[in-house]
């Protein structure tokens, strides 16, 4: 399973050029986050910090009970291993092939034999569409091949956590999609905690579980998707529709005269240019692929919106309410396409005593048993309830509740799944 990533207080410059401040948040371990913002917010910054190659002036970075900015460079070594980490413009190796780009991880935190290194590269090959190409040069080869390559080497690792800056940067459409079912799809089989920098909005609606967005120099909000898509903060409603009209401006402050014309401009019944798409309904998440395991981060998702919605304003309880019957609507209609709808709708997440979740039969033989919180497949044994941190903590936390700006400590009981195949009667434990 992924672990979890905390950040507290981070602040990061360079020289006299500050771009962001006091930023504090946590990637829920095993979960799929996204981080928002214009363009020179800061993002690929935040993911560099989070991996050691930038050193904050504040601020800590806890992975897996290791404070990175605090550690030994023997130590920061060992926990990047736990990290697959797709950069924004592949970061490929231009003197090697994509086959040794992709191998080179293998080779340098293995002892892996060459066959076992190739059937393993192979098949990463394989799953980004590169068949055929793993020989070119990355000069060879089109952006968007080589962001595909990139991928490949992020995942053959098997990591704990994985960043992915800008993956649908020199993508087209299909390839985003593919993509993107990608990330859930391997989020679903290993459990890894999962953090995607992107502008694409598509992305954002329908991939995390959780967003948060920067915007000057601060972290306006991160928490449940199902939080910032309903948000009525006019940064957020600007950004997601992508009109011109709001307080993101073409450089990152807009002054007061730009907006006083385009305030006059809007009520003129000039467009701003933005999308018509409805932002008061929550579109669904993308599912993982029939035959993929139940995605256990899902099951913990909605248990952390369930128990924070009466902290939410009225169209946002509206919306998470419609979402929540679409999807159990969807599952009781097609079972077969998505084990993960189906034990989310047999969930009963009402009772404070329901700690497991019981699928009584799944598409193709498969077989969801109960199991605790984030331990082994569970007979009948119970759990305590698990005290989750706050996914954003800032400077305003004590805004009172309602205010959809933060997010709010929860308590949840996560809830984990073991796939047992009946046609042969093993089980294996997904975390």
């Amino acid at each position: 399973m992924g672990v979890e990533v905390t950040v507290e207080g981070l602040t990061k410059s360079f020289g006299s050029q500050n771009i962001w401040r006091d930023v504090s948040l946590t990637l829920p371990a095993g979960e799929v986050n996204a981080l928002l913002g214009p363009s020179g917010t800061g993002k690929s910054v935040f993911l560099k910090t989070l991996i050691g190659l930038l050193h904050p002036e504040q601020g800590s970075v806890i992975i897996d009970g290791t404070d990175i900015t605090q550690c030994s460079a023997k130590e920061l070594y060992e926990i990047r291993k736990l990290f697959g980490v797709l950069f924004q413009d592949g970061a490929l190796f231009g003197s090697m092939s994509l086959y040794d780009n992709i191998a080179f991880p293998l080779r340098e935190h293995t002892k892996k034999k060459e066959d076992e290194v190739r059937r393993i590269v192979m098949e990463k090959v394989e799953l980004v569409g590169l068949a055929g190409a793993e020989g070119k040069l990355p000069g060879e080869i089109s952006g968007g091949m080589r962001k595909r390559a990139g991928l490949a080497r992020a995942l053959v690792l098997d990591p704990q956590i994985i960043l992915c800056d800008e993956p649908d940067s020199g993508l087209d459409p299909v390839r985003t999609a593919y993509i993107s079912q990608l990330l859930i799809d391997i989020n679903a089989e290993i459990d890894a905690t999962i953090l995607i920098v992107t502008h694409n909005i598509n992305i954002a609606r329908t991939i995390p579980d959780n967003i948060g967005m920067l915007f000057r120099k601060e972290l306006v909000m991160f928490g449940p998707r199902e939080q910032l898509l309903t948000s009525e903060q006019p940064v957020v409603k600007q950004f997601l529709s992508g009109d011109r009209f709001g307080p993101i401006g073409m450089s990152e402050e807009k002054d007061e005269s730009v907006a006083a014309a385009e305030a006059a401009m809007q009520a003129a019944g000039i467009s701003g240019g933005g999308t018509a798409d409805d932002f008061s309904e929550i579109i669904p998440q993308v599912q993982p692929n029939p035959g993929m395991p139940v995605r256990k981060a899902a099951i913990r998702h909605r248990a952390n919106v369930l128990g924070m919605l009466h902290t939410l304003p009225e169209n946002a309880q509206h919306a998470i309410r419609n979402s929540i019957a679409e999807e159990d609507r969807r599952a009781a209609e097609s079972p077969e396409t998505s084990t993960t709808l189906v034990a989310l709708s047999q969930t009963d997440f009402n009772d404070p005593n329901a700690r497991f979740t019981g699928l009584p039969g799944g598409p193709e033989g498969v077989y969801v048993a109960p199991t605790d919180v984030h331990g082994n497949t569970a007979a009948s044994a119970q759990t305590d309830v698990v005290a989750r941190p706050d996914m954003a903590k800032t400077a305003v936390a004590q805004q009172p509740a309602g205010d959809d700006a933060f997010t709010q400590p929860i308590d949840t009981s996560a809830i984990e799944t073991a796939i047992i195949d009946k046609s042969n009667g093993q089980g294996s434990n997904q975390a």
